[in-house]
């Protein structure tokens, strides 16, 4: 996905010491994808959920059989998220800065 509703997204995009799954940087959104290995990494997926939440972004996770079977449910939390930020808007510079994100234009 590489834009979403007018939403850039970013794939395999590092933050810190984490590379996430897709990031909005105008949105402060991160979506993570994953299967059954998630259930074994639960401790590391909440530490870096937190990290991550602690530096401004929200992070929705799915997983794979939800994109595989219900793309339409996964597209519709999506929206129903970004729904809630009008319009889309550039970040100041200052604002993703420390957590390893460049500032782009659309």
């Amino acid at each position: 996905m590489k834009e979403f509703e007018g939403y850039k997204f970013r794939r395999q995009h590092q933050l810190g010491n984490y590379i996430v799954d897709f990031v909005c940087p105008e949105a402060a959104l991160v979506l993570e994808v994953g299967g059954g290995q998630h259930a074994e990494s639960v401790d590391y997926d909440a530490t870096r959920a937190y990290w991550l939440e602690a530096t401004g972004l929200h992070v929705m996770r799915f997983w794979n059989n939800e994109v595989l079977n219900n793309i339409e449910g996964v597209k519709l939390a999506i929206w129903n998220y970004l729904s809630g930020i009008h319009p889309p808007a550039q970040p100041s510079h200052g604002q993703l800065e420390g957590v390893g994100m460049r500032c782009e234009k659309a």
